[in-house]
């Protein structure tokens, strides 16, 4: 059931029950997902707050659970509905509100599954505290489901990142290319890039808090381009935000979200090889290394392409580590398609390859395909590219040992380790540093002395 009418003519359904208006109620938020739904979840924890709620952790017993939702793969539609679950377990009694990717694509699934509240799709993740409020009221009019046509979200300035040393900023919303095994673009809808000062302010308001490093995001980052309506200021693309926003004062690195082959251009590889804000870390959102494959993904680019970008990347960016999203078993790929996928990872080594099965979402033209790869076989060929970006991995980590670098000091490790702490340095390599003086969010010079487990250990120089 879809329900696009406005919220003062809705109701909450008589059989959720009510909150107790009389003392702080808590809330959790749970975040599956992107960076853009970390952000988004920031925003609305916020917005409660500021609403009087008591924010806890999601382990713990609250009131009301907020799940933001991903739908990027039928494996995180159903994390989604396990999170459900699990929250209640803490507290039979608490009211869920499901909102995110999967909320927004299927509103009347997701309203079905046991225990949730009110679904809310993506539009109305920035005007959440209204919806939460009307939990309260006692009416006998069933209206679950708030989910409207998407129209971008508009600008929301968050005063800091809670328990996070780095900040996400969204610069752009949505997506225009419709890719045949994709969902997104349904979900975030077209692509929007936001307003040039809202993005410049939520910087200088992040560092101003203490934010050490700053993640530019977008749902298709390299599409952004933002011009006023009035002509008064210039189109700008992603590049030209990037440098007003490294000259901004204050005392912070610059990281990318992930972006897409096609936006590799020369002058973001010069703008970040250049100058020494931008961490020489890329995700890039690879899919394949199979032309063909990649033709029948429409994706906007080839293999040639492909490669030549990021072997560019590797010339203009000096350490820079690779990570990618890249897909096993699209629908028809042979062995051959498989091995130029695999190819990839280590022609141009992918340190981080994040893999996934091809999942056949409803509605798309990829799951229309008659030659669909077998189960089983997109699990093995997963498998042997999660083992070769982990051979890639180790022989890249074991050649950090001796180097020194600026780590981002994140949390204290709070097993084994007494006094350890966990980061990440510019090439979001992670790191626990041995000895340290400073604290989480500090950005301290380290030298590495070994690995364990994935992990390189380190240092912090000066504390000898």
């Amino acid at each position: 059931m879809r329900c696009n009418t406005p919220l003062a003519t809705q109701h909450s359904n008589a059989a959720f029950g009510t909150i107790d208006v009389n003392r702080q109620n808590r809330v959790a938020v749970v975040t599956l997902g992107c960076k853009i739904n970390t952000l988004e979840s920031a925003t609305m924890a916020q917005s409660l707050v500021d609403d009087n709620w008591q924010l806890v952790d999601s382990n713990e017993s609250a009131d009301l659970y907020l799940i933001n939702s991903c739908t990027v793969t039928a494996e995180a539609d159903r994390q989604t509905r396990q999170a459900v679950r699990r929250v209640l377990r803490n507290n039979p009694n608490a009211k869920v509100v499901l909102t995110g990717c999967y909320a927004q694509n299927e509103p009347e699934e997701c309203a079905a599954l046991p225990g949730v509240s009110i679904v809310l799709g993506n539009d109305q993740k920035s005007i959440i505290a209204p919806f939460v409020r009307s939990l309260k009221s006692n009416s006998n009019d069933p209206s679950p489901v708030y989910v409207d046509r998407l129209t971008g979200l508009p600008a929301t300035l968050l005063r800091g990142f809670e328990g996070q040393t780095r900040a996400f900023v969204q610069v752009q919303q949505g997506c225009d290319q419709g890719c045949t095994f994709c969902v997104i673009h349904r979900a975030r809808g077209r692509s929007i890039s936001l307003n040039e000062d809202a993005i410049l302010n939520q910087v200088r308001t992040f560092v101003a808090s203490g934010s050490s490093e700053i993640v530019v995001c977008g749902v298709d980052l390299g599409s952004y381009e933002y011009s006023s309506s009035d002509g008064e200021v210039d189109a700008l693309n992603l590049v030209s935000l990037l440098k007003k926003i490294s000259r901004l004062p204050g005392e912070f690195r610059i990281r990318l979200s992930s972006i897409d082959p096609a936006h590799l251009n020369d002058s973001l590889l010069d703008l970040m090889g250049s100058d020494e804000r931008f961490c020489p870390y890329l995700h890039v959102s690879v899919q394949s290394g199979s032309t063909l494959i990649l033709k029948r993904m429409k994706r906007r680019y080839d293999r040639e392409w492909l490669l030549e970008r990021l072997f560019a990347a590797r010339e203009r960016l000096p350490g820079l580590v690779l990570g990618a999203d890249i897909m096993a078993g699209f629908p028809t790929e042979t062995e051959a398609d498989f091995a130029q996928s695999l190819s990839v990872i280590k022609d141009a080594e992918i340190i981080y390859p994040h893999v996934f099965p091809f999942s056949a979402r409803p509605g798309t033209p990829a799951a229309r395909i008659p030659r669909q790869v077998a189960i089983p076989e997109r699990r093995r060929r997963a498998a042997e590219m999660r083992q070769a970006g982990q051979t890639v991995r180790n022989r890249a980590l074991e050649g950090m040992v001796g180097r020194k670098g600026q780590l981002l000091i994140e949390r204290p490790v709070v097993s084994g380790k007494s006094g350890a702490y966990h980061g990440r340095l510019e090439n979001y390599m992670p790191v626990q540093v041995k000895r340290l003086n400073g604290g989480s969010g500090d950005i301290v010079p380290i030298q590495v002395d070994s690995v364990e487990s994935d992990v390189l250990i380190a240092h912090m120089l000066g504390s000898e």
